[in-house]
């Protein structure tokens, strides 16, 4: 009988081991693979049964969490959810998180393991923080002004700091407002639907996600690109430049929409943006020199992050010598988001150096201690201060008294380029209408702020779309707000 009876206790102490390490190998090993399944629901009702931490802008929270009562607590609300939508994305119980909302996931759910008081603390307690907060470095005021000078029509502004890189306004219309995409009920799912099928793409960031011809705008690159080479050494000496100028190769003539051109000065064909001109020039400062400064300036940069990912612009990197005088001049596949031509813009007024552009100042804890801070860096030193500084002279002249008058500011020194830009089968679309600049307040010691405006007003006549026209008094109205005029 004992015998039996120790069996039995073998048996059952072999069932209590295999018990145990079955229950480690399931809350240790496999603890991950239970937490990711789908059919677990207890990470959303967990996520969702707290307030989520806030964006602010101007020290003014944009963003809030509306207490429903059901199993997924808390939604997310939006203040001025329209105008801050390029730059907040949504956080939907559906459809998930995009932009800053999916950048800052981790500090505004909560579950980043810096927002705990000490190391290791959650792991012990198995607590939730509460969610932290994002500051961004946007300009309120400047973000108005883009959105109000949009007016609706599809297009994008981006103003950044030179001497920082900050972004001071990020906008895209027509926008939408994310807090219809808050929730679980069918409005939610309709208002997706919706969306997603409007013409316009309102959820697409026109800003930073996607790439235009920038036309004209471009011969800042060009000019820089044969300061730099030596190609030109004297803005005001006469340029070898027939007008038609016949691109290399071919039978087809270029042509400009102004007089004057033929032999122009770089001052002249700049001012007045002559394109057989910056077509040529590009033809003789070369390929090699030309992908050189166009990637000293951003273009073909596949990794830019502002913290969330920019889609790269475009200066191909193999050309034929007419594609080249194209290209040149903004057309043919050159590509560019506003982004980076306010980034274009930030280089000349800031001493040739291209500042990484970022739109996170800091994060905090909900009660305020700052969890990291983003440092300013250069990306690349796209031209040498003294070109840097005729540049700067060619930019003001357009505003002065060439293509961008439109964009002068009594009490500042505004430098800036106009651009239309051709797209289509033959040219047939309506054309972009750009406008990039820079503004420095009399008595300053810097620049504050430089600008880049993309108008694409599918409903306009073709004849009175142009950049000084169209998108010049929206990035006056950009840069006043900064300037504080």
């Amino acid at each position: 009988m004992t015998k039996y009876i120790r069996r039995a206790a073998g048996l059952c102490a072999v069932l209590l081991v295999a018990l145990l390490v079955n229950a480690a190998r399931v809350q240790v090993f496999l603890a991950s693979s239970y937490d990711d399944n789908v059919a677990n629901r207890r990470q959303a009702i967990a996520r969702y049964e707290q307030p989520r931490g806030d964006i602010l802008v101007d020290g003014r929270t944009i963003t809030g969490s509306a207490d429903t009562g059901e199993q997924l607590r808390y939604e997310r609300t939006y203040t001025d959810g329209p105008l801050y939508a390029p730059v907040t994305g949504f956080a939907s119980q559906l459809y998930g998180t995009t932009f800053l909302e999916n950048a800052g996931d981790e500090i505004l759910s909560g579950t980043d393991p810096m927002l705990a008081p000490l190391p290791l603390w959650n792991d012990v307690t198995r607590a939730q923080n509460p969610g932290g907060k994002i500051v961004t470095t946007l300009n309120s005021a400047a973000q108005r002004a883009a959105y109000d000078g949009l007016a609706g029509r599809r297009g994008a502004v981006a103003a950044v700091e030179p001497a920082t890189g900050k972004i001071l306004a990020l906008v895209s219309t027509p926008s939408y407002d994310p807090a219809e995409l808050s929730g679980t009920g069918p409005a939610a799912t309709r208002a997706w639907n919706r969306l997603n099928d409007a013409p316009s793409k309102p959820m697409l960031n026109r800003a930073i996600r996607q790439t235009y011809p920038p036309g004209s705008t471009f011969k800042v690159v060009t000019a820089a690109a044969a300061l730099d080479a030596g190609v030109v050494r004297d803005l005001d000496a006469p340029t070898e430049s027939p007008d038609p100028y016949r691109l290399p190769g071919t039978t087809t003539s270029l042509t400009n929409e102004v007089d004057g051109c033929q032999n122009a000065s770089v001052r002249y064909a700049f001012e007045w943006s002559c394109n057989s001109v910056f077509a040529k020039l590009g033809v003789d400062i070369g390929l090699g020199d030309m992908t050189r400064t166009a990637t000293d300036f951003g273009f073909n940069d596949r990794k830019l992050k502002i913290p969330f990912s920019v889609s790269p612009s475009n200066f191909d990197l193999t050309l034929d010598r007419a594609q080249l005088a194209l290209s040149s001049i903004g057309q043919f596949d050159t590509r560019a988001t506003p982004l980076q031509m306010a980034m274009i813009s930030s280089a000349v007024a800031g001493g040739g150096s291209v500042k990484t552009p970022y739109l996170v100042e800091r994060t905090t804890t909900q009660g305020g201690r700052t969890i990291a801070t983003t440092g300013q860096r250069t990306l690349h030193q796209a031209m040498s201060p003294a070109t840097a500084r005729q540049m700067r002279e060619l930019m003001t002249d357009v505003v002065r008294e060439g293509t961008g008058r439109n964009a002068a500011i009594p009490g500042a020194t505004v430098g800036g380029k106009t651009g239309t830009a051709q797209h289509g089968i033959g040219n047939s679309g309506v054309p972009y209408a750009w406008f990039i600049s820079w503004a420095q307040a009399e008595g300053s010691l810097e620049p504050a702020v430089a600008v880049a405006v993309v108008v694409e007003d599918a409903a306009a006549d073709r004849g009175e779309i142009s950049g000084g026209g169209n998108a010049g008094p929206i990035a006056k109205a950009v840069m006043k707000a900064v300037l504080g005029f």
